[in-house]
């Protein structure tokens, strides 16, 4: 009778720690994971509506004007110089500034 007793502790202590296990794997899930994918598609979407004319800071902290939109590379132009253009990757623009087309 005894045994029968630890044989039945053992699987509900088992089943009780694989509970927790799976609590804590979705619970992970939602509270890092999905939102970081969400971050990074919102990230990608902004990156691939640049368009020619558009202010944009880079990650490392310069502002720009796009000239140029290839594939994955831009063409932006720091300050007044008009001399001063520079191609990077459209992963390097962490926010952008669209056009005025009102004119």
């Amino acid at each position: 009778m005894t045994s029968i007793l630890a044989t039945a502790s053992t699987a509900g202590s088992l089943i009780g720690i694989v509970l927790y296990i799976v609590i804590f794997g979705v619970a992970i899930y939602f509270l890092m994971v999905k939102p970081q994918k969400k971050e990074q598609q919102k990230m990608a979407a902004l990156q691939n509506s640049v368009e020619a004319g558009d202010s944009v800071l880079t990650t490392s902290g310069f502002y720009g004007v796009v000239i140029g939109v290839e594939e994955d590379t831009v063409i932006v132009e720091f300050g007044n110089n008009k001399n001063c253009r520079i191609p990077m990757k459209k992963a390097a623009i962490q926010e952008v500034e669209k056009a005025n087309t009102e004119a």
